[in-house]
């Protein structure tokens, strides 16, 4: 019934779409197994793509030549830059999704590849031999062969689900959970934990007053996700609106506590910190007299709305009698109740830079598998484990990328170094290279990569090329181009900034914090006519290298310092117990993490400068 695959990606998810197109776009034959095909790349928790950081992973993505962000494109109803007012490293991209459209932009994206195939069925356990995944086998029984396989199961492992003092099992709500996978690994020799996420009530639009809240427009001049031509800006932009809970709304929700199963214990893994629920914000910060809602809509046409900042496990009756004392909410309809729900991970130290893990050969960890959240976290690892799954059937290098080369290099050097005991989410301030890995730069730094693996196209590999030109260009003419204090002055004083008395470069002028490119029309006609040959991008890029040009630099050369420790290589079956001088920390984790560099064996968790030291000299570095 079927023949051997190269890839089998169990899961269709984010992290399980990205992993199945990836693989298959790079000639790998893909069987791509679902418990329901009807909820492929399903938004299971808030419609939106993007935000701090996560705006940033997206356009990665995009750049290698996944699909995350034109799919996202196709189906926004909104789009905002984040941070604005802030510098270059912190603006982050975000849509609010159409969560329908987004799931059928995914699906028939990936039925338009013809080296994916299909099948609906649950998968209760990985084929094994010889310590290599070799196939799966489902619940009827039947037996799949491949040459590797990913497993992005999300929270679908022994999902249980919490409502009140109600707990069923379930993946999603309305969706069964998956058994046997988690039972087989560990009895492989697998580590596995618990963690929980949350997820708020779902109400009727049609029943909330919106003229009690704060409307939140998107960008006025919106921008989009992909760097591809293949998609265009919004024309017109769905509002998103903010609220507030207050005391009366708190004190509701504290009539249910008692039967929470958050505070009764019945909740074992632990949840996202940085998205609690709302009873965790209110027993954590019960100093605050009220927390912030935001309602978003789920899509174009729907009536269903996202209540944003309101997730719950509390029985419905409370959240119902609570949500109807929120402004604007007094005569809300509850589609459905919020809900927690607990899962199985596994502990990302078992994986390799790869997210191949280190027990079993050519199996593939990805999404909250490995103790992750948010969808932007889960696709781009399931991107990176198609794309290594790919590589090491077909016998070709690993894909890696490094920490001064992308968030997506962050994330996975945090996860298999560091580990995570609570679902995993990344911000802009774990990246300590974070002005180099700005979300405008994501094509430069990446486009080349996904185009030599066979990901990127040659339309998007000669579009980025001929970006660095233009930048380059525009660059050198820019430092090249001066004028006179009698041109540039009453520019100068409109602007709020000192005038000057020599002839000077506009490069000097954009190192100053009260202009922008955009302003230098204002000073000359013909500088005025020049720039207009230039795209948004083109102009955006050299504003930035020209006004943080100083710290892009030093940041550079730190990068160049640091990765020369990723150069020193260390062989796979190298015996740590044999270097009595390491410490016994550094030794287990070192025999337990496998680090292939001196450089990854330098961010582990637990290990000493000293070790690392000790570690140099014993191989002669």
């Amino acid at each position: 019934m079927f023949n051997q695959y190269d890839v089998i990606v169990v899961g269709a998810g984010h992290a399980g779409c990205e992993a199945a197109n990836a693989a298959a776009t790079m000639g790998s034959k893909v069987l791509l197994v679902t418990m329901n095909m009807n909820t492929i790349a399903q938004m299971s928790c808030n419609p939106a793509m993007g935000g701090v950081a996560k705006g940033q992973i997206v356009r990665e993505i995009d750049a290698l030549g996944g699909m995350s962000g034109i799919i996202t494109d196709k189906s926004m109803i909104q789009f905002r830059m984040l941070n604005k007012s802030k510098g270059p490293a912190m603006w982050s991209p975000r849509t609010q999704s159409d969560r329908m459209r987004f799931a059928e932009e995914w699906r028939l994206a990936l039925e338009r590849n013809p080296n994916i195939d299909f099948w609906q069925e649950m998968v209760t356990g990985i084929i094994v031999e010889n310590n290599t995944a070799v196939g799966i086998t489902t619940g009827m029984g039947i037996e799949i062969r491949s040459k590797s396989v990913v497993l992005t199961n999300g929270t679908f492992l022994n999902g249980l689900i919490h409502i009140g003092e109600k707990q069923f099992g379930g993946g999603r709500t309305g969706e069964g959970a998956s058994k046997g996978i988690t039972e087989q690994l560990v009895q492989l020799g697998f580590e596995s934990g618990r963690m929980k996420t949350g997820t708020p009530p779902r109400v009727d639009g049609r029943s909330l007053d919106y003229s009690k809240m704060e409307e939140q427009k998107g960008d006025e001049v919106p921008g989009k996700f992909s760097f591809s031509p293949s998609t265009t800006p919004l024309l017109q932009q769905k509002s998103c609106y903010i609220t507030y809970t207050n005391p009366e709304v708190h004190a509701i929700l504290e009539t249910g506590f008692d039967r929470s199963p958050m505070f009764n214990g019945r909740i074992q893994g632990l949840g996202p910190r940085y998205c609690p629920s709302i009873e965790d914000k209110i027993n954590r910060f019960s100093e605050r007299t009220r927390h912030q809602i935001f309602v978003e809509p789920e899509g174009w046409d729907t009536v269903e709305i996202y209540v944003n900042g309101f997730s719950t496990s509390l029985p419905e009756d409370v959240q119902f009698k609570a949500i109807r004392k929120i402004a604007g909410f007094e005569n809300a309809k509850m589609f459905r109740p919020g809900y927690a729900i607990e899962y199985d991970y596994f502990p990302p130290t078992q994986l390799s830079t790869t997210l191949e893990t280190n027990l079993i050969q050519n199996l593939y960890f990805a999404g909250q598998i490995n103790g992750t959240t948010g969808y932007e976290e889960a696709a781009c690892q399931g991107l990176m484990a198609g794309i290594n799954a790919h590589n090491k059937t077909h016998d070709k290098e690993p894909f890696v990328l490094g920490r001064s080369e992308a968030y997506i290099g962050v994330l996975i050097d945090d996860l298999i170094n560091k580990g995570t005991d609570e679902p995993y989410r990344m911000f802009t301030s774990r990246a300590e290279y974070r002005i180099l890995l700005r979300q405008d730069n994501a094509d430069i730094r990446l486009t080349a990569k996904g185009h030599k693996l066979g990901l990127a196209s040659d339309e998007r590999l000669k579009n980025v090329e001929e970006k660095k030109r233009s930048v380059s260009k525009l660059l050198n003419d820019i430092r090249q181009k001066k004028i006179d204090p009698d041109k540039a002055n009453p520019a100068l004083a409109a602007l709020g900034t000192a005038i000057i008395e020599h002839r000077t470069n506009y490069a000097k002028l954009l190192k100053r914090p009260q202009i922008n490119i955009y302003d230098l029309p204002s000073f000359d006609e013909e500088l005025a006519n020049y720039l207009a040959k230039y795209d948004h991008e083109v102009l955006e890029q050299v504003d930035i290298l020209i006004k943080y040009e100083d710290y892009i630099d030093k940041e550079e050369k730190l990068a160049d310092k640091i990765s020369s420790l990723e150069n020193h290589t260390i062989q796979n079956d190298f015996d740590f117990d044999s270097i009595s001088a390491l410490s016994a920390e550094a030794r287990e984790k070192f025999k337990k993490i496998k680090p292939s560099t001196i450089g990854q064996a330098s961010r582990i968790s637990g290990v000493s400068p000293a070790d690392i030291s000790v570690l140099m000299v014993y191989m002669g570095k």
